[in-house]
C-alpha cells in the first residue's frame, strides 16, 4: 500500500472508530500534536481522546500529498450544523508515524467586516 492509500485507510480506521486499528500505524514512540490547543498526546493518549470525543462524525478527504517521508492530508470533519478542517502532516519511519502534528479550524463564514466590504468570494471548486 502506497502513502497516498495508507493516510486515507487511516482515515477510514477514524470516521468508523475502529480504535484498536490506530496502535499498529504508530510507532510505539510517536508523538502526537494538536497545535491549536497546545496539546501534545502519546500514541496511546491520542486513541482514547479520539475514541472519547462526542458524536457521531463523519471525515471526507480533500487532499493528501506525500513527499518522501512525509504525507500531509485535510480532512472536512463534520456532525449535523458543526464542521471543522483539519491539516496533517504525517512523518513516518520505516512505515510507521514518528509524529503526526494537526492543526484544526472551525468551517465558518468569512467575518461581516469583509463581506460588508464584498472582499473576497465564496469557493466554488478547487482544481
Amino acid at each position: 500500500m502506497g502513502n497516498r492509500e495508507w493516510v486515507l485507510q487511516f482515515w477510514n480506521d477514524i470516521q468508523t472508530q475502529s480504535w484498536c486499528n490506530l496502535a499498529p500505524y504508530f510507532r510505539e514512540d510517536a508523538v502526537i500534536r494538536w497545535h491549536n490547543t497546545n496539546e501534545q498526546f502519546t500514541v496511546d493518549e491520542f486513541i482514547r481522546v479520539n475514541a472519547e470525543y462526542p458524536g457521531d462524525w463523519q471525515i471526507e478527504a480533500e487532499r493528501v500529498e506525500c513527499l518522501d517521508d512525509l504525507c500531509i492530508s485535510v480532512v472536512r470533519v463534520y456532525n449535523g450544523g458543526v464542521s471543522f478542517h483539519a491539516t496533517s502532516f504525517f512523518r513516518y519511519h520505516n512505515e510507521k508515524i514518528i509524529s503526526l502534528d494537526e492543526y484544526w479550524g472551525n468551517d465558518e463564514k468569512a467575518p461581516v467586516w469583509r463581506r460588508d466590504l464584498r472582499i473576497g468570494s465564496p469557493i466554488t471548486a478547487i482544481n
